[in-house]
């Protein structure tokens, strides 16, 4: 008996995982769609000094490279973002139901009537996610700003996504090349999933108990609210973190390198610009936060709903 109960219980497990993996895959599609004009002007005040404000930037993109340059670069997150997004919610899942079945395992539910997470718990499983994700988020996202930040027309330097991956892999191998940037990536992804995850989590439960609901009875519209807040959660607590990885992942090779290591990119950022230079462009990235993270979190909801 109690091995068929744990053979079910895995069966229910996975069937579960395997829907998160879905649902976030959904939302991460949605989740490139809306966001990538404002990322494409993030990365540019990120990594150069021509533009004098988000505004600047994007008007002079407009006029010198057209309008479909706010989506150059966008089959790459378009088929690793949906990866990535999917990732997140199935790691997330998988993590909140280990921490809510070692919570039931606990004497007395551990002094709670229930096996529900705290809020420790719900940061720990997101920072989880963003570890899981930045496996295959570091390599994706330096394609996408190698692609996002090279010249225009002739002077381009990659022919496309695959042409970029080869040129990188080609300078210093796939960890060094490809890979550059990913330990500051494994400390950004944790730090802002875990906010991420923490902060939806708490507005849903806070919204359900509030008005005694269950979580599937919240209104979509406030689901993609607190998607939005959370998303500038997000942003506000690694931000510092991106500014970081995005100028490793647009430095020279070899002789032209400029930054050795994480922590001379921000010894140097912070000698060159101070407390200023960790938060360029955020503005913009606020901006494209609350859409974005509204979308993806109302989409894999919906998606959820729709599928269980």
């Amino acid at each position: 008996m109690a091995d068929a109960a744990q053979d079910i219980d895995a069966k229910g497990s996975a069937l579960d995982t395997a829907k998160d993996l879905f649902a976030g895959a959904v939302g991460g599609v949605a989740q490139v769609l809306i966001g990538q004009p404002f990322d494409i002007v993030k990365v540019r005040l990120q990594t150069s000094t021509a533009y004098s404000s988000a505004l600047n930037a994007a008007t002079s993109i407009y006029a010198q490279e057209g309008p479909l340059a706010f989506y150059k670069g966008t089959l790459t997150p378009l088929l690793g973002i949906g990866a990535c997004v999917s990732i997140q919610f199935g790691a997330f899942g998988w993590a909140r139901r280990y921490f809510e079945a070692a919570n039931a395992a606990l004497p007395n539910g551990g002094g709670s009537s229930s096996k529900d997470l705290s809020y420790g718990q719900y940061y720990a499983a997101g920072a989880f996610a963003g570890v899981a994700n930045s496996v295959i988020s570091g390599p994706i996202e330096h394609v996408r700003i190698r692609l996002q930040t090279q010249p225009h027309g002739a002077g381009r330097l990659y022919a496309g996504p695959w042409d970029c991956v080869r040129k990188l892999s080609a300078h210093e191998g796939v960890l060094r090349g490809l890979y550059r940037g990913e330990a500051v990536t494994i400390w950004r992804e944790a730090q802002a999933y875990g906010v991420w995850f923490l902060t939806f989590e708490y507005l849903m439960n806070a919204d359900a108990a509030r008005n005694r609901l269950e979580r599937k009875e919240v209104p979509s519209y406030k689901v993609a609210f607190y998607g939005g807040l959370a998303g500038e959660a997000l942003w506000l607590g690694s931000y510092p973190f991106d500014v970081v990885k995005s100028k490793m992942q647009t430095d020279g090779f070899g002789k032209d390198m400029k930054y050795k290591s994480m922590r001379d990119c921000f010894a140097q950022t912070w000698r060159a610009e101070g407390m200023r230079g960790f938060w360029k462009g955020i503005g913009p990235t606020l901006l494209r936060a609350m859409p974005v993270s509204a979308g993806t979190f109302a989409v894999v909801e919906a998606t959820m709903r729709a599928i269980s």
